[in-house]
């Protein structure tokens, strides 16, 4: 035994000789343990989980970004229907039976819009469906919209 300070006593018990091909003496005199790293197959293990997992981020991030893409068109195709709808209230004149076709411009995208007018039993009436495309991909729907038209007599 071997006297540290008052009431307190340690065992001296043989220390084992060090197992590692080159051995470092520590400042205490034992052996230091070897330090290992990460093995190269390690590494390259970890990076390829690490480029499969950003891969997949990113082909989530694009889909959501095409998502909010169209949405926008949706909605400016939308608007676009309900402009022409609400342009027969606000002051254009009753329409003649048939169909129309054209332009609008909304937040720098062109829209093709395209009205088909029918008659109805109350010849002061018109049924007006909008059908409203985007600049994407042209004669697809983004839009449609049906109302009445009335004539003031």
């Amino acid at each position: 035994m071997e006297y540290l300070d008052p009431g307190t006593f340690r065992h001296a018990a043989p220390e084992a000789p060090c197992r590692a091909p080159a051995p470092r003496a520590n400042p205490r005199g034992r052996c230091a343990r070897v330090q290992r790293g990460f093995t190269l197959i390690e590494v390259l293990v970890a990076l390829g989980i690490l480029a499969i997992a950003l891969a997949a981020g990113v082909r989530a991030a694009g889909i959501a970004i095409d998502g909010a893409l169209d949405n926008r068109e949706r909605l400016l195709a939308l608007w676009v229907a309900q402009n022409r709808l609400a342009a027969y209230s606000a002051g254009l004149p009753f329409p003649d039976v048939g169909e129309r076709s054209g332009t609008e411009v909304q937040t720098d995208l062109v829209f093709t819009w395209h009205e088909k007018i029918e008659g109805t039993p109350n010849p002061y009436f018109r049924r007006v469906e909008v059908a409203v495309s985007g600049p994407r991909i042209p004669g697809y729907a983004l839009a449609t919209l049906s109302g009445h038209v009335v004539r003031t007599p």
